[in-house]
């Protein structure tokens, strides 16, 4: 790219700051003041044209300044090349808050809760996805005599929890037996895979009563829990946020309001994000939901050793301090994955 290009997008990249500093539009005077641009008033006001006839920039009112497009915002991320580190004490800070999550609900409660405040907009996690999930370990706990309480754990800090009634009781060698019988169905596999195992293992079962009725009782209730589809879960933090910026959304704040409640569109974006450590930012239309206009999405994935669990992110309007949003989506994703890959 040329001199007069580089240029220009260095007047493209003030006037996003100032816009997303100031919710105000900007001109040359201003720009000039404000940054060292090297250039005069009117090489500035001749860059700004260029600039508008190209679409990355608008005019919304007659002697106003201007203020980035789609187009503008498109530009000014795809050449965000060094995004700034999170301070060592933020990072510390970050990991310390989540590692103090009791369990998987409370670690992804607090993701979202301190997402929202780092960036100020509102933010999203998806439950680790059903897909992507292997047992690592199955529990059976005795009760009383004809009953237990299954916990299956998941690599992604899922745990879940049911209690079986076994219909006759059975003793600690046979609850030896019906806790081997079942891990050997089901650790080291993934979710899909698990709950074949064990609906394979009830119907190989030969024989009533006793061991034989306390495994199918067990594997029938295993079977309901390992295809529940909690992958369809969504959290969401500071959905109050977008009331602070109104009028960003021109309009159609209700509309974005709704979507987030329907969840169906966040979804998709979120699912589409399957890479972890790789942060993408849909803005406007890029998001294809006509509901979503006016907004911008900056979302990656989660997880650990190189497996996802799921996707999350932020939602906000087009104008959103990019680099730093994207730093701290990151940064907490990165964070989410080590804790709840060391569990």
């Amino acid at each position: 790219m040329g001199s007069a290009d580089e240029r220009r997008f260095e007047v493209l990249r003030a006037i996003v700051a100032d816009f997303v500093a100031t919710k105000e539009p900007i001109g040359s005077k201003t720009l000039v003041e404000r940054h060292n641009l090297g250039v005069s008033s009117a090489t500035v006001r001749n860059d700004m044209a260029v600039l508008e006839a190209e679409g990355y920039i608008t005019q919304p009112h007659t002697s106003s300044g201007r203020v980035p497009t789609e187009k503008g915002y498109r530009e000014f991320v795809d050449r965000i090349h060094d995004v700034k580190p999170l301070s060592t004490s933020e990072r510390r800070a970050i990991l310390t808050f989540l590692e103090s999550g009791v369990d998987l609900d409370d670690v992804l409660r607090r993701a979202v809760r301190l997402l929202a405040q780092l960036t100020r907009q509102v933010a999203i996690v998806q439950y680790p996805t059903l897909t992507a999930s292997t047992v690592r370990r199955l529990e059976v706990v005795p009760l009383t005599p004809a009953r237990v309480l299954l916990v299956v754990i998941t690599d992604s800090g899922r745990i879940d929890q049911r209690i079986v009634e076994l219909g006759d009781t059975i003793d600690d060698h046979e609850l030896g037996q019906l806790r081997d019988r079942l891990a050997q169905a089901l650790e080291g596999k993934p979710l899909s895979a698990a709950s074949a195992a064990v609906a394979e293992l009830a119907a190989q079962l030969d024989g009533t009563g006793g061991l034989s009725d306390a495994i199918g009782r067990a594997a029938t209730v295993l079977v309901e829990t390992l295809v529940e589809h909690r992958e369809e879960r969504l959290l969401l933090g500071g959905t109050a946020n977008l009331t602070r910026n109104t009028a960003d959304f021109g309009g159609s704040l209700r509309s974005v309001l709704e979507a987030l409640e329907e969840q169906v569109v966040v979804l998709r974006l979120l699912a589409a994000q399957q890479e972890a450590g790789k942060v993408t930012v849909r803005i406007g239309h890029e998001t294809e939901a006509e509901e979503m206009t006016g907004t911008a999405v900056v979302s990656t994935a989660y997880g650990s050793a190189g497996k996802v669990y799921g996707g999350m992110g932020v939602l906000g309007p087009t104008r959103m301090d990019y680099p730093g949003t994207i730093a701290n989506v990151a940064a907490v994703a990165l964070y989410i994955g080590e804790v709840l890959g060391s569990r």
